[in-house]
């Protein structure tokens, strides 16, 4: 009766939300808060269908959350149609690099002197908040490949690269925690040079195989009229081959597919030269499917765009899975997140420790006053944070973890609720700002 049950909920989850998506466009809802109340009302405060242990199923809940994670940063860099020597990427570099590494400093701060945590779950905590959400924030990245809006481009890229960089400073709080709790155990510091080689190795490492595998299928069917399958097909493939290949490599894994997506679209943009992914395709009726893949001037353009479409899809799904999660464990935890130490975790982050960060970050930058302070603003968390959260309680002790549990999840569902009802009067105030100039 349980799976009948199951079958019903999500098929109908699934066409409430495709019928309605067009309606959260216009209201100040998202789809986020949506699944999250749905998550809770499956969870054990309503019908009890959704029961999660998070401690005993981490390493189930850290798999699905990574398998969200990669699809979603693939889709991110898909969507940043910008050459990488572009003098626009000084923006989300300095959000993903420079605003993350004040904020995880900031945060363990906050968590030492202000909730009275000890340094290594401090630094665990800013860890698994720093990041921002990749897959949560559609409502405020780029709106289509080609898009150079600032505020947009900034906070897309923004969350391609700080999920990934926020990695070493996970395992330096896994480290610290465990020596708090051995003291014996002497501290290592080979990270340092870890975490040079995982940021660079998995940009080159994905960078050159979303390079070499859009050549490879546009060769073929340009000069050979093959590999005509299904760009679903490829763009698993290759988003499960720059993950492989980045653990092989002991290199960083989500920045390993955020720059193959990268890699594909710039290949695509080459191909293309100053028309759009669109203007490049023309017009496709359903019979021409397999002449305009096989067309070398439109060749490139079909298939970064079909690709683009397939993982969005998927993107939209995962965030479906993962809220409903949320939403359950939400259930869990809703009394032990009710404390003075969420509401100051939860205000110090968003009001004081986001907007410093990103104001320090971008001192002397292009952008204007009301884009940085959307940037301030729209630091959300979600879906990367839940990630490092079960990351955490895979590898620390759970001593130092398991306390954590209520404060992340309480970040996220605030979150998910304040940046959903605000994105869509905000961006709206910030496109009538922009036809006006």
């Amino acid at each position: 009766m349980t799976e009948t049950m199951w079958f019903l909920v999500v098929g109908g989850v699934l066409i409430l939300m495709g019928l309605a998506s067009s309606t959260f466009k216009h209201l100040p809802i998202s789809t986020a808060m949506c699944y999250l109340a749905i998550g809770f009302g499956l969870g054990p405060a309503g019908a009890g269908l959704l029961s999660l242990d998070l401690l005993a199923d981490a390493t189930v809940l850290r798999r699905i959350t990574e398998v969200a994670m990669l699809v979603s940063l693939f889709a991110i860099g898909l969507r940043l149609r910008v050459p990488p020597t572009d003098r626009i990427w000084l923006l989300p570099l300095r959000l993903g690099v420079v605003a993350m590494v004040l904020t995880v400093a900031a945060l363990t701060l906050v968590g030492v002197y202000l909730l009275g945590l000890n340094w290594g779950p401090s630094l665990l905590l800013a860890a698994m908040l720093a990041p921002t959400d990749p897959v949560l924030a559609h409502d405020v990245q780029v709106e289509r490949p080609g898009d150079i809006d600032l505020l947009r481009f900034s906070l897309t890229g923004e969350g391609g690269l700080n999920d990934g960089i926020a990695l070493p400073f996970a395992l330096l709080g896994v480290a610290v925690c465990k020596y708090e709790a051995s003291p014996g155990e002497a501290l290592s510091w080979a990270f340092t040079g870890e975490a040079l080689w995982g940021v660079a190795g998995a940009l080159a490492s994905g960078w050159l195989l979303g390079d070499l595998a859009v050549r490879l299928v546009a060769f073929l069917r340009t000069r050979h009229g093959q590999a005509l399958g299904p760009e679903g097909f490829y763009a698993l493939g290759l988003i499960a081959l720059s993950y492989g290949v980045a653990e092989l490599l002991h290199t960083y894994a989500f920045l390993a597919v955020f720059a193959a997506g990268l890699a594909m679209r710039r290949v695509e943009q080459k191909a293309s030269g100053d028309k759009s992914p669109r203007e490049a395709m023309g017009t496709i009726d359903a019979d021409d499917v397999g002449s305009v893949a096989s067309d070398p001037e439109r060749a490139h353009a079909f298939m970064a765009e079909r690709v683009l479409g397939f993982t969005i899809e998927l993107e939209r799904i995962a965030e479906v899975a993962i809220m409903l999660i949320v939403g359950a464990v939400l259930a869990n935890y809703w009394q032990p997140m009710l404390t003075w130490h969420a509401v100051i975790l939860i205000v110090a982050l968003f009001v004081v420790v986001r907007p410093a960060a990103v104001e320090a970050s971008l001192v002397g930058s292009m952008a204007t006053g009301p884009q940085r302070r959307l940037m301030s603003w729209f630091g959300i968390r979600g879906v990367g944070s839940f990630y490092y959260l079960m990351f955490a309680l895979e590898h620390a002790p759970k001593s130092a973890a398991g306390p954590l549990i209520p404060l992340v999840i309480a970040v996220i569902a605030a979150s998910v609720i304040v940046h959903g009802i605000s994105s869509t009067p905000l961006m709206k105030w910030y496109q009538r700002g922009r036809s006006t100039l």
